[in-house]
């Protein structure tokens, strides 16, 4: 396990780093503008595979991807007017857009054809998003149904007893306010909030 510390200088070597890391199968763990997340390349199997076995999380949950922006989102789902307006309004930001997924997403992730995607306003997250260039997993550092710590060291005690899984660690310091992103799902005519996070509805407009 490799161990990264942000330091202002060294953003774009960071991302190429998990970028690598990414695109031979690797997890990594890193900062999002919530919590902590832990990523895998989207395409790959038995990435997403070596990373739920990690958290403890069924197989019927679906995990949500990042890419760098809005625009990007429409390559591999589809982008309903409910949902451009909520992209247009609160991304990049702490929310997750339920939405049709294409075909470019494995079943692996979705649940019922739909997708979560993310554009967080973080600047690893981006960096990482442009560096890779494809969609990559975002899911809470923690076991499933557990609460995920603050900081780096603390989520690698969590997960002692298989932290060997983690390829690359992004310490991005203590996030002092962490809150999951709020999840909104489009995929119907009415949109409706599956986890209230740090978006409230009444900054939805829901």
């Amino acid at each position: 396990m490799e161990l990264i510390r942000l330091d202002g200088t060294n953003l774009q070597k960071a991302a190429k780093k998990a970028a690598d890391v990414l695109k031979k199968g690797g997890i990594i763990l890193y900062p999002t503008d919530t919590i902590y997340g832990l990523g895998v390349a989207a395409h790959n199997l038995q990435a997403i595979a070596r990373l739920r076995d990690l958290k403890g999380r069924e197989r019927k949950k679906p995990i949500s991807v990042i890419v760098q922006d809005a625009k990007t989102i429409e390559k591999y789902a589809t982008l309903t007017p409910l949902a451009q307006k909520f992209a247009e309004s609160h991304l990049p930001g702490p929310l997750t857009l339920v939405v049709p997924a294409g075909s470019m997403m494995p079943d692996a992730l979705t649940l019922n054809g739909a997708i979560g995607m993310r554009v967080p306003n973080q600047p690893f997250c981006l960096a990482l998003a442009k560096e890779f260039g494809k969609p990559y997993t975002t899911t809470s550092a923690n076991k499933a149904g557990m609460a995920t710590p603050r900081n780096v060291q603390d989520i690698l005690e969590h997960f002692r007893m298989n932290v060997s899984e983690i390829d690359l660690v992004i310490d991005g310091g203590e996030i002092t306010n962490p809150n999951p992103s709020t999840v909104v799902s489009c995929v119907g005519e009415v949109p409706y909030v599956l986890r209230e996070g740090m978006l409230s509805r009444a900054d939805l407009g829901l």
